[in-house]
């Protein structure tokens, strides 16, 4: 075990750019897929920073490992350890501070602009005002009790919320790389429907995509860099992304 675990749910809706930054710099971590029971008898006392990735469910499924999931975010929460979550990570989080996910009317897909709500979250602090990240949910959540609002887009209002100085709930995919974009659209792309105006077109997305991926890293990096920082309170680990 490592002093760092990613909470995986799918194959497909891998670490990503997360697994790649935390390699580069020689910083170990677990991975677990709590949709195959591998949190079962995983010492939850042990990591310090916990990070939760996307998957194709919702929270609201009456599913045991989903509802052990989130009782093992609620322990984390209360161990006041940095924790960040991802799309349905970000929802599961939601979930387990007390907030409603539901289904929205339409789906968000593609390079959706956000706009900063913050006034000033360090969570946000490499950010402009507005940038892209790119979005594939049908489900949101609402902001629990106490969270701070830090991003929307015209789709979502509700993109990206902070709980306490330690926990960061997002909606969106700052970690893909262009190989999970390209999975995503080559598996998945008869899902899309181009006719509602909240997703993008295949070709739309695929549009100067290594540039765009690598404006997104930058994104990815600057949470990621303050995620380990209050992990681990090191200079060095605070400046490695």
């Amino acid at each position: 075990m490592t002093d760092i675990l990613i909470l995986t749910h799918v194959d497909y809706c891998a670490p990503g750019h997360l697994a790649t930054v935390l390699e580069q710099h020689g910083l170990d971590f677990t991975v677990l897929r709590t949709d195959l029971n591998q949190l079962d008898g995983y010492d939850l006392d042990r990591p310090r920073a916990v990070a939760v990735m996307g998957g194709p469910m919702s929270v609201n499924d009456d599913l045991p490992w989903i509802r052990a999931e989130i009782d093992a975010l609620r322990h984390f929460i209360r161990r006041d350890i940095p924790l960040i979550g991802h799309c349905l990570g970000g929802q599961l989080i939601a979930k387990a501070l007390g907030a409603a996910v539901h289904r929205m009317p339409y789906t968000e897909v593609g390079w959706q602009p956000l706009v900063r709500r913050d006034a000033g979250s360090p969570w946000l602090a490499h950010l402009p005002r507005e940038f892209p990240v790119y979005q594939w949910h049908s489900d949101t959540f609402d902001l629990p009790p106490g969270a701070d609002w830090l991003l929307s887009s015209p789709w979502c209002p509700n993109q990206a919320f902070a709980w306490g100085d330690k926990v960061l709930a997002l909606q969106g995919h700052p970690e893909v790389t262009e190989e999970l974009v390209r999975w995503w659209l080559q598996d998945w792309s008869h899902l899309l429907d181009e006719t509602q105006a909240s997703q993008q077109g295949l070709r739309q997305m695929l549009t100067d995509l290594p540039t765009r991926i690598a404006s997104l890293n930058q994104v990815a990096e600057g949470f990621y860099r303050h995620w380990l920082g209050l992990a681990f309170g090191e200079p060095a680990v605070a400046r490695a992304v």
